[in-house]
Order: structure tokens, then C-alpha cells, then sequence
């Protein structure tokens, strides 16, 4: 069995252990006259005790590879539907769903949305969950869930886990989705990858194929989980279409409790928004500059674009870096991905990092000077020609309308 494990032969008491832990996951208990470390379920198998004892007392034990009989008792899978302050599901998790739905109905299992909440949370959002795709909702209503503690999250979603054994668990990659899904991970000693892009069944195996972008970019690599459970992912915003809502589903409901003795060890001060602009992974209508646009004093032009179709401006990495626009306005890799209805590329070359972002766009509408500019292969209308000229000539038919 997996876990922390104190030679009590070897342990003299010493409590450096304790005093390295961050995470409270280690304390000293007395037995009889002497003095022992022992873990608590706070354990994140970091292994900083390990580093910290004197006497090589610890050691991080680790299951070897499960049995195939062990594998197929984990069956079904999990969306984590994350909610946002005001207590509404974010789009992400819908996302998850349409994609999950496709993915559980070959594999042959039931596909369960997790719902931790407050008591003050939305009404309808198991009806919405149901509507986009599940069979089923757990739900969990605690004050304690009513801030984003990952701790709190992480210590509820391992205790069904352990109990209902899913096969898969995703999760929006978002700020708190990448900090939950580790800690998760962790906990349970199985595999997790990252800000996937491509997910996808093995038809020989049913494994789940996890693709993501790997070394800064320059390729996609698909990696798998074949001897541990659950097999996990975070998949960015925008990545998937959400599915149409289909209001003739029903599904089950399952309400759940906190554990009681589980306490948040965080307090919320102040929350403080780092801006208020809109965000371009939500933008309906988005219009994408990159360095073909040749100067920063074009982006006048480009934003003029964007406010007559009524659209949001994004632009590629080389662009913030250079300091012509904020970071919140990236799309790709490395900043947002996006799904709009309508793309609007302007000048951009489409390395891979930037297509990976952007695969969820419904049309893209590409305007390079470069006719073998990967970003055609994208792009459903294709314009070759100067960006700047066929900017303005779109700008002045939409004033003259």
C-alpha cells in the first residue's frame, strides 16, 4: 500500500519532520513513554519529512503497478464542474462534458458531474449539468465549499474516488483547476497531464489519449495512464465546444456530506478582480493580430476592426512580449484558448502554439501576405495579401453599411 511510512523502531521523536511539513500532514503522538511521527490525511507525499529526518525513519511507500482485475473495477467518468463566485458553473465544465459524453458513451459507462458548492449556490445547477450531458450529479452543498479551498476540494473528490472508483477525472484547467488537480493526483498516486488539448480513446486498449503540446511547443505528445486509476487531465477553456442543452434528459442526483472533521486551514480576506475587461476566452467574435500587422501603431486599426463586429482583440505571444498589448489579450499555448463563433486572423503565421489555442474556433477567417502560412490550414476563408490594406478595406465596407 501507497503512503508514509515511520520506521517506529528508527524514530527518536525529534520532530524536525513536523516543523518541515508544510502541510500539516505529519504530527508526534505519544505511545507509552516515548514519542513517534505519524502521518495525518494532510499527507501530500512531498517528501520534505523524508529530507528532514535524521535517523532515515520515513520513507514514501508506492504501489507497484494494479493488477488487471484491479483496473476493471473502476468504471465510469467524472467531470469536475467548478462554479464561479456568484455560485454559477463556468463554462469550462460544459466543455468537459460534450466531450466526455462522446468519449463515456464508447467506452460504455456513465459520465458523473461533481458539484461541490455553497448553500447559497444556484438552484439550477444540476438541472444545467444534466442538460449538457450527464447521467449523473454528486452534489455536495457546505458552507466550507463556498470558497475555492483546494485542499478542502481535493480531501472531498479522493474520498468518492476511493469509494466509487471512476476510471477518468478532468477538469478545466483554469487557475483552481490547476492547483485541485495535482493535489488530487497526489493523494491518490495516479497520473495526471496537463492542459490537454486532444482527448481521445485507444480503441485497442480504452485507454484515455491525452494529447498536450510539449517541448515549448514544437510537438504534441499523447500520453496515457495504463497501471493506475484514475487516469486525470486538465483541459484548458475553450478548448472543446460546449453541447447544445437538451432539456429532454433526466439524469440521477446524488447529494453527499463533507466530512465533518474536515476543516479549511485558509481564510478569505478580500477578493480583488485583476481587471474588469471582457475576457477573450469568452468572446463570441474575436479578431487575432500577430507580428504581420508590423507595427504597433496599426493597432488602432486592428481595434477599430473589433468594435464594429462587435469583437473582442486578441493577439499572439510575440505581441506581449514586445509590450504592445497585455497579456490577458494572448491566445494559445500559453495564454487563453479560445471558441468563438467567428476568428479573425490577422497577420498571423499560426505556429503551433497559437493553433493549439484556437481549435475550438468555429470560422476562421485568415488574412497573411505569406501563402504557406500554416494558419490556412485552420482557416476556412483564406486571404492572401498585404493585412494592413485588407483590414482597412473590411473597415471602410463596414462603416459604409
Amino acid at each position: 500500500m501507497s503512503g508514509l511510512v515511520v520506521d517506529r523502531e528508527l524514530c527518536i521523536g525529534c520532530g524536525r519532520c513536523v516543523r518541515a511539513c508544510a502541510s500539516g500532514g505529519i504530527e508526534l503522538v505519544w505511545e507509552g513513554p516515548r514519542k513517534f511521527a505519524q502521518a495525518t490525511d494532510a499527507c501530500v507525499f512531498c517528501g520534505s519529512c523524508v529530507d528532514a529526518c535524521p535517523v532515515d525513519a520515513i520513507e514514501i511507500a508506492k504501489d507497484g503497478p494494479a493488477s488487471a482485475g484491479d483496473l476493471a473495477s473502476y468504471r465510469d467518468f467524472w467531470v469536475f464542474a467548478q462554479v464561479d463566485a456568484a455560485g454559477h458553473v463556468l463554462p469550462v465544465a460544459f466543455e468537459l462534458l460534450g466531450r466526455a459524453r462522446t468519449l463515456a458513451d464508447a467506452r460504455g459507462c456513465r459520465l458523473v458531474a461533481l458539484l461541490g458548492e455553497g448553500p447559497a449556490a444556484p438552484a439550477d445547477n444540476v438541472d444545467a449539468l444534466i442538460r449538457a450531458g450527464a447521467d449523473e450529479v454528486i452534489v455536495c452543498r457546505d458552507e466550507r465549499l463556498s470558497s475555492l479551498d483546494a485542499e478542502v476540494f481535493a480531501q472531498w473528490i479522493c474520498s468518492l474516488a476511493r469509494e466509487r472508483k471512476p476510471e477518468v477525472i478532468l477538469y478545466g484547467a483554469t487557475a483552481f483547476g490547476r492547483e485541485l488537480a495535482p493535489g488530487v493526483a497526489v493523494r491518490l498516486q495516479t497520473g495526471l497531464t496537463a492542459d490537454c488539448t486532444v482527448l481521445e480513446l485507444d480503441p485497442a486498449t480504452g485507454l484515455l489519449q491525452q494529447t498536450r503540446p510539449a517541448f515549448g511547443g514544437n510537438l504534441m505528445a499523447t500520453i496515457v495512464c495504463p497501471a493506475h486509476r484514475p487516469q486525470m487531465a486538465t483541459v484548458r477553456p475553450g478548448v472543446f465546444a460546449a453541447p447544445a442543452p437538451d432539456s429532454e434528459r433526466i439524469g440521477a442526483v446524488s447529494e453527499v456530506a463533507l466530512d465533518a472533521a474536515l476543516t479549511s486551514r485558509v481564510r478569505v480576506l478580500e477578493v480583488e478582480p485583476a481587471h474588469d475587461a471582457a475576457s477573450v476566452a469568452d468572446a463570441e467574435r474575436l479578431v487575432v493580430v500577430g507580428r504581420g500587422i508590423g507595427s504597433k501603431k496599426s493597432l488602432p486599426l486592428m481595434r477599430k476592426l473589433a468594435d464594429l463586429l462587435g469583437a473582442e482583440l486578441g493577439c499572439t505571444r510575440p505581441l506581449v512580449e514586445a509590450g504592445w498589448l497585455e497579456y490577458r489579450h494572448q491566445v494559445g499555448q500559453t495564454g487563453a484558448s479560445v471558441a468563438p463563433e467567428l476568428l479573425i486572423s490577422v497577420g498571423v503565421s499560426g505556429a503551433i502554439q497559437h493553433l493549439a489555442g484556437i481549435g475550438g474556433a468555429k470560422t476562421v477567417i485568415a488574412i497573411n501576405d505569406d501563402p504557406e502560412a500554416p494558419i490556412f490550414g485552420a482557416a476556412q476563408y483564406k486571404v492572401v495579401g498585404d493585412c494592413i490594406e485588407v483590414v482597412q478595406a473590411l473597415v471602410e465596407r463596414l462603416e459604409a453599411k
